[in-house]
């Protein structure tokens, strides 16, 4: 048995000053029961715990760290950018790099803007929206989670799936009202929804493949359907690839669909572990930021020298040749766990994009939000703690997704099918 004591006793320290003990929710474990880990420190694809204890891990800081942890690369360019200065509150030139390598690989946004959170980039984009459109209503699906702004915690996935919330006190009714909300994948109610609201209708905004309720893909026809319904209205079309963007391929599920939006949002990956989103797209709905235009958008530390050099540092690194390897490693894994599913006839549902994965206790098929609520979250959430056990750091709730770097092996990768199977085992015997 791993010991764990020494989490325990952070986290007791945590929770006297930090609101449940940690600065973003789902690391409270609370899905899952116990006690949170607390990390000592990182490598590849292993994570350490304050107590000593190894594990293979799938969550990779929540999907940034695609080269693994401590990437040598990435470490030893930060090395040299920290001795310059950490931030100078001015212009330099590897923000316009880090743009140019995002442009060369999702070649729809035209033109960008750095943050420095995926939150950020979703809550600027809805505005730009907003502004460019003149209209106020925007379109979002339950179960897609775009980051904590007001306008966008109304059925929310992610961390509000996991804690049961419909929406948040503190969110403006008017905002709320604001927000439109149909079901993910629904062909039919979008169509029926801008047929009788859609000239209000700013923007659509829609994870292409949903990461934040597991994985569970757009259907072409669906985002199709939203390209071209948004573009007969005169409303925008926002994908948010803060997860997507350099996990579901190269060039994002834009480059694998051959659907291009009006608007991108990325985060996670492009900044290589660091705090980094961006916003972009067409150059003349981007021409409207100021000081270009008239729609305010600023931040402090909004292309910061670090950031930008984590981003180039990993962007550089990725090919094409990267990712079909990954794809198949999550492959292999996930149908070893299916035949360990099916071995104890457990019902199983694995879905992947890419590099993203997950895995439903659930009958199938799994479509919507709907769909994933069926799952069991109780079984989930003793499985989760075996597989802990066994080595295994993968998200702790049945709604988030997990990831691959370039750093996990066959090997790792066997083993984690094996601990899988010994978790099912053990249990369906508590």
């Amino acid at each position: 048995m791993k010991d764990y004591t020494k989490s325990k006793a952070a986290f007791v320290e945590a929770s006297k000053i930090m609101p449940g003990g940690v600065n973003s929710p789902v690391r409270a474990f609370k899905n899952v029961g116990g006690d949170p880990l607390f990390i000592d420190h990182a490598k590849g694809d292993h994570i350490y715990d304050i107590d000593g204890n190894k594990y293979i891990d799938y969550v990779l800081s929540w999907g940034p760290l695609i080269l693994g942890h401590a990437e040598d690369n990435v470490v030893s360019a930060l090395q040299k950018a920290v001795e310059k200065g950490t931030s100078y509150g001015a212009p330099t030139p590897l923000e316009t790099t880090l743009a140019e390598m995002v442009q060369k690989l999702v070649p729809s946004m035209e033109m960008m803007r750095m943050v420095s959170s995926g939150t950020e980039a979703t809550m600027s984009a809805i505005r730009l929206a907003r502004g460019w459109t003149g209209r106020d209503k925007i379109v979002k699906f339950i179960g897609n989670y775009h980051g904590h702004s007001d306008s966008l915690l109304v059925d929310a996935g992610s961390g509000m799936a996991t804690f049961g919330i419909n929406t948040s006190p503190g969110v403006p009714d008017p905002l709320a009202y604001d927000t439109l909300t149909v079901a993910y994948n629904d062909t039919a109610a979008i169509k029926k929804l801008f047929a009788e609201q859609g000239d209000e209708i700013a923007c659509v905004i829609v994870e292409p493949v949903a990461g934040n309720m597991g994985v569970i893909p757009g259907t072409k026809e669906f985002l199709t359907a939203l390209r071209d319904i948004t573009k007969a209205h005169g409303s925008l079309l926002i994908f948010d690839e803060v997860m997507t963007g350099f996990r579901a391929g190269l060039h994002g599920v834009q480059g694998l669909t051959g659907i291009t939006p009006d608007l991108t949002t990325l985060g996670k990956v492009v900044g290589g572990g660091l705090p980094v989103g961006v916003f972009g797209g067409r150059k003349d709905i981007m021409s409207d930021i100021t000081p270009a235009g008239k729609v305010y958008h600023a931040g402090t530390l909004s292309g910061n020298p670090l950031a930008m050099t984590a981003g180039i540092a990993t962007l550089s690194q990725l090919n094409e040749e990267m990712y079909t390897a990954m794809d198949a490693k999550v492959t292999h894994m996930l149908e070893g766990f299916k035949r360990s599913a099916d071995a104890h006839k457990v019902p199983l549902v694995v879905h992947h994009v890419g590099t993203m994965w997950s895995y439903f206790f659930n009958e199938g098929p799994v479509n919507n939000f709907d769909d994933v609520q069926k799952s069991d979250v109780k079984f989930f959430a003793k499985f989760f703690k075996q597989l802990l056990q066994n080595g295994i750091y993968t998200a702790p709730s049945q709604y988030e997704t997990n990831f691959l770097s370039v750093k996990h092996t066959d090997e790792d990768i066997d083993t984690t099918i094996a601990a899988f199977d010994d978790a099912l085992t053990k249990t369906l015997k508590a």
